[in-house]
């Protein structure tokens, strides 16, 4: 009678020669072309990493000022009074800015031209939901301040006669555009 269990016995030390693993202790990822490898996906992976948070970032960002913005737009209609601070009850211009955002924990001046001295200026390219866009006499002094809302538009105080209303960003030439928010 033949036994087949030699030739697989025979087989099986054959195969385990062959396929030999190394115990742990002797792989290192100090050497060779494995610790490139290595290197190269924590590299990729700390980068996507970078690029997601700093993509929530943005979102969350972009979120925020689009809450400032839906809060600012609620009071379109209210009347505009000088030296006003009640945005229900009437504001001037300053007046609404602060009072938005004070809502949202940004102080600003009661002042048109010390609330352009504030934050960080912008161009018109890179304004955004919530920055402020400011307005000069013919003397070149900043006399009026609006929000920027998107979409080429801002909410503002503009006078007596029209109260809060919303306006294209350019109905006149703005002086000088500021991020208050600090983003």
């Amino acid at each position: 009678m033949v036994s087949h269990a030699e030739p697989v016995a025979e087989a099986a030390s054959t195969v385990s020669q062959v396929l030999t693993v190394p115990d742990e202790e002797d792989v290192t990822a100090e050497t060779g072309p494995d610790l490139e490898v290595q290197k190269a996906l924590a590299e990729k992976q700390a980068a996507e990493t970078a690029a997601a948070e700093a993509e929530a970032a943005a979102a969350s960002a972009a979120g925020a000022r689009q809450n400032l913005v839906n809060y600012a737009l609620q009071f379109v209609g209210n009347p505009y009074v000088w030296g006003g601070t009640s945005l229900t009850n009437g504001v001037d211009c300053s007046g609404f800015t602060m009072q938005v955002m004070k809502h949202f924990g940004v102080s600003l001046p009661h002042y048109s031209g010390s609330q352009a001295k504030m934050g960080k200026s912008v161009s018109s390219s890179e304004m955004r939901p919530g920055d402020l866009v400011f307005y000069a006499n013919s003397g070149g002094t900043v006399n009026h301040v609006a929000m920027y809302i998107g979409n080429g538009q801002v909410v503002h105080a503009a006078s007596s006669r029209s109260g809060i209303k919303i306006s294209s960003w350019n109905y006149r030439t703005p002086k000088t555009i500021w991020n208050v928010l600090g983003d």
